[in-house]
């Protein structure tokens, strides 16, 4: 299958901007939490609804163009072959560079520095098998409601799942690499520090190959 230019153009512009929409609303609902209240449970309520909230509103909105926001999603996506090499490459850099730009607005939005590395370290064997379990969990949503035909509850499935794991994982779900890049540039309540992330997205790599495999093998008659 082929995609003309325009195609690619209008596919990477939805996925730059639900990116850095996304990224803006984690870390920006983070430092929120922070300044309204001490709880650190309460925090968490609040930057994981604020979370769920957005991205049933960004794919809503933007899944006719693309809506992947995550560069696992799209590399499932290039392997099941419902985009092509090209397609999904720029996709991926869209997701990056806007991920970056939702952080640095984030950040200005607050009165921050534009960017800052995130002083916050996460590592650790619980939680590199937490972003596992997290992302292996996001692409079994994903793609078993779109292999069932159910494409059109994905945005209300994803909300959901991500909300909720923000509470049952350790490490509060990144389930992105170009999220987790991103919010290595705020030292804010959703920061990472830079020396964890290549093993978060190793983690994240990793959790989207099982979810591959476990939706070839479950969902093969669909595909």
């Amino acid at each position: 299958m082929t995609h003309p230019p325009a195609g690619l153009a209008r596919k990477a512009a939805t996925e730059f901007v639900g990116t850095a929409f996304l990224v803006a609303t984690v870390i920006g609902s983070g430092v929120m939490a922070t300044r309204l209240s001490d709880d650190v449970g309460l925090q968490l309520l609040q930057n994981s609804i604020a979370t769920g909230a957005v991205l049933v509103a960004l794919i809503l909105a933007l899944q006719p163009v693309s809506a992947a926001f995550n560069p696992i999603v799209t590399l499932v996506e290039l392997v099941l072959q419902d985009v092509p090499a090209r397609m999904a490459s720029g996709l991926i850099a869209a997701q990056v560079a806007g991920g970056f730009v939702g952080a640095v607005g984030a950040n200005l939005m607050f009165e921050l520095p534009a960017v800052q590395l995130s002083a916050h370290e996460r590592a650790g064997v619980a939680l590199w098998l937490a972003e596992v379990i997290a992302t292996f969990g996001l692409v079994v949503i994903i793609f078993g409601s779109q292999r069932t035909g159910r494409s059109d509850t994905i945005a209300f499935a994803v909300g959901g799942y991500i909300a909720a794991a923000y509470w049952f994982t350790s490490s509060t779900s990144f389930a992105n690499p170009a999220v987790t890049v991103a919010r290595a540039f705020s030292d804010t309540f959703a920061g990472i520090a830079p020396s964890s992330v290549a093993a978060f997205i190793a983690a994240q790599a990793l959790g989207g190959a099982l979810g591959f495999v476990f939706v070839r093998f479950t969902f093969r008659e669909n595909s």
